[in-house]
């Protein structure tokens, strides 16, 4: 089979990497791609995951036989609908049912619809009414951009000041876009955060290994949050209990729930949870593979996950046989200096080669011949274990090999020194 993969970071090239151990693929597209994932699938550098138009008319060159739409933003815009309307088979959730993911004030009101453990919180349109409801409940407190911001719309504010600076800053300072004309102000829940993330046919849910993302930029959860530094499964204090909790209380009754409401969901979801003293409540779904958790938890899938996605769009999941191999996973992302805010591109990456670990490329690219950094995550170094002391050890050790300009990581990814 001819599979194309939309998306260009390292939750896509981590994808090809499983798809190519299908004996079913026979060749492997990918728009737009990066410098890494050229290695292992024609790229379309020229089509942006957004581009529905564009997207379309490659399926009508190249005629795919799947098609995986991976990223966020064009779930949200439709793509799944846009392809199957046009008679090529897509994976992942329609429009509707990705809006769990691209409103948050969507997700919020749909959890209260269905019951499903998530913080308190109110939406607001207006600084006026949100700056009165931060001043009566005080801080700490979380402020959301209700729309999709590259995993950096969520503010943990510690003080008054900066809840109500982040606030202004969404509501009247247009910090997010669009993403932030809505934003929602719910509690701060305390607790560790684990990550669920499943496959799903729109009836059927089977949860992938559980992992831990690192979010905040610097050492000890310090400074500000990214996309994702680095992650680890599994997670020894998501216990079978909790897991049993989890799959009752909120698994379950958001796909039962989307189900019912019209909006039935094909593809994969995240469940990020805050597993607090009154149990595991949600912090926010996603409607596709995490990343850097993608890259942290494929590598660990010993069935075709060509046939999981086939089974997840035709409804047959729960015929399906998933295997996993038991072993522990540890990401490391190496990032440009100065991430998440201002960072300069185009420096020229080395080491990779020989690092003793499986690195995804996040933002790369080829520059005349040479493989050069092109945004501010830019590899996902990868390394499995029996352990995961073994798993995190080997990781850094490969990531210390791996050498460009102002590169930076986290030293503290599941706990190491």
């Amino acid at each position: 089979m001819k599979v194309l993969v939309i998306g260009g970071g390292g939750r896509e090239h981590a994808i090809i990497c499983a798809l190519r151990k299908s004996p079913k693929v026979t060749e492997l597209l990918c728009a737009p791609g990066n410098g890494g994932i050229a290695a292992d699938a024609k790229c379309f550098p020229e089509v942006k995951a957004t581009d529905l138009d564009g997207v379309l008319a490659i399926c009508k060159s190249e005629k795919p036989d799947y098609v995986m739409v991976a990223s966020d933003d064009p779930l949200a815009l439709g793509m799944v609908d846009m392809l199957e309307s046009n008679g090529f088979k897509a994976f992942g959730p329609r429009k509707n049912a990705a809006e769990i993911e691209s409103s948050k004030a969507f997700a919020k009101e749909f959890m209260r619809r269905h019951s499903i453990p998530t913080a308190e919180c109110e939406i607001f349109s207006n600084y006026a009414d949100a700056e009165k409801y931060i001043r009566g409940k005080g801080a700490p407190i979380v402020i959301k951009a209700d729309g999709l911001a590259l995993g950096k719309g969520a503010i943990v504010a510690m003080t008054l000041d900066e809840a109500l600076s982040a606030a202004r800053d969404m509501l009247e300072g247009g910090a997010f876009g669009g993403a932030g004309r809505t934003v929602v102000v719910e509690e701060y829940m305390t607790g560790r955060e684990v990550t669920a993330l499943a496959f799903c046919d729109g009836t059927h849910i089977v949860t992938m290994p559980p992992a831990r993302d690192h979010k905040r930029i610097f050492d000890g959860d310090k400074g500000l949050n990214t996309g994702g530094m680095g992650v680890i499964s599994p997670v020894a204090d998501y216990t079978d209990e909790l897991a049993k909790t989890a799959m009752d209380r909120i698994f379950k009754p958001t796909i039962d729930g989307l189900r019912e409401e019209g909006r039935e969901f094909r593809g994969v979801i995240y469940f990020e949870m805050m597993l607090t003293p009154s149990g595991p409540k949600v912090i926010e779904y996603n409607a596709r593979f995490g990343d850097p958790e993608c890259e942290t938890v494929l590598p660990l899938l010993k069935s075709d996950l060509l046939d999981v996605l086939i089974a997840c769009r035709d409804g047959k999941l729960g015929e399906t046989k998933i295997e996993w191999s038991g072993e522990a996973s540890c990401c490391v992302m190496i990032a440009s200096g100065g991430y998440p805010a201002k960072y300069e591109k185009g420096f020229e990456i080395t080491g990779i080669d020989g690092c003793g670990a499986t690195v995804y490329h996040s933002g790369t690219q080829l520059k005349d011949g040479k493989l050069v950094t092109a945004g501010g995550r830019v590899l996902a170094v990868v390394a499995t274990g029996e352990t995961l002391d073994r798993a995190r050890a080997d990781a850094y050790a490969a990531a210390e090999k791996i050498h460009f300009e102002g590169a930076y990581m986290r030293h503290d990814i599941g706990g190491a020194r």
